[in-house]
């Protein structure tokens, strides 16, 4: 273990992690002034810092608020860590898996996309390509990208609409921004989004929000079945209420 002044410290990589670690439950955007105040930098050091992690992917800002990206998971799972996400979800997930026989899994929005931060896979195959934490997949044709997007603040749903190809993947996938308002709409008014084939044909999945102590919703969780096995009427009928039991159960382990 070496010390802040020796000389194999490097004090700017330390200052950088402590510019990451400034983002919390509590502190998920900050402007630079917030930044600077909670990591006792000047301001000048922190813009550095925080533009850094913006051209890196690991940040984002609408021009006065920052926050973390789901990218940066891919430096050591911070974001997960910082907020227990895997630990405090997984067993919900196993829960669901175990009670249904299906793949449960929780995802966060990422720009045009879901990347999935937790998973439990079931025996059987229910897409043709292989999920894990950290796969990616298009919100506007998957539930939970669609749970997720119904809970966007207005100005930021318009500029996925505006920086987002809302690419056909199949004859049901939601392609215009007036019939995917439309869906949106309907989920969150509904509290859930079911998707028919959207995004593969023979898959079906249905997704509720995480809400946290605030009401603000960041993860989603779904289940997801092959049509073959389940009908769309089943999967509302029956997996739903499992889900959002599970939900509701989670939604209180997270405020504890």
């Amino acid at each position: 273990m070496i010390e802040p002044d020796s000389p194999d410290f490097v004090t700017s990589f330390a200052r950088g992690l402590t510019v990451i670690r400034s983002f919390g439950f509590d502190t998920p955007r900050q402007t630079l002034t917030e930044v600077a105040e909670r990591t006792g930098m000047t301001r000048a050091a922190s813009r550095r810092f925080l533009l850094t992690l913006c051209a890196l992917g690991y940040a984002r800002t609408d021009g006065k608020y920052y926050e973390l990206s789901p990218q940066v998971l891919e430096i050591g799972y911070s974001y997960l860590s910082s907020l227990s996400i895997t630990e405090t979800i997984q067993p919900f997930l196993a829960g669901i898996t175990e009670t249904l026989k299906e793949s449960s899994s929780a995802a966060v929005l990422d720009g045009g996309d879901v990347t999935y931060v937790a998973r439990s896979a079931a025996r059987h195959r229910v897409m043709t390509v292989s999920l894990a934490v950290g796969a990616r997949l298009p919100a506007h044709a998957t539930s939970m990208g669609q749970v997720l997007l119904a809970h966007l603040e207005p100005q930021k749903l318009q500029h996925f609409f505006r920086t987002t190809r809302l690419e056909r993947f199949t004859d049901n996938t939601l392609t215009t921004p007036a019939d995917l308002t439309e869906r949106l709409a309907r989920v969150r008014a509904q509290g859930w989004s079911l998707c028919d084939g959207e995004l593969e044909i023979g898959l079906r999945s249905v997704a509720v929000p995480i809400h946290d102590r605030n009401g603000a919703v960041s993860i989603a969780m779904n289940v997801s079945t092959q049509a073959t096995r389940v009908s769309v009427e089943a999967l509302r009928r029956d997996y739903l209420p499992v889900l959002q039991d599970a939900a509701a159960q989670l939604e209180r382990a997270l405020t504890l």
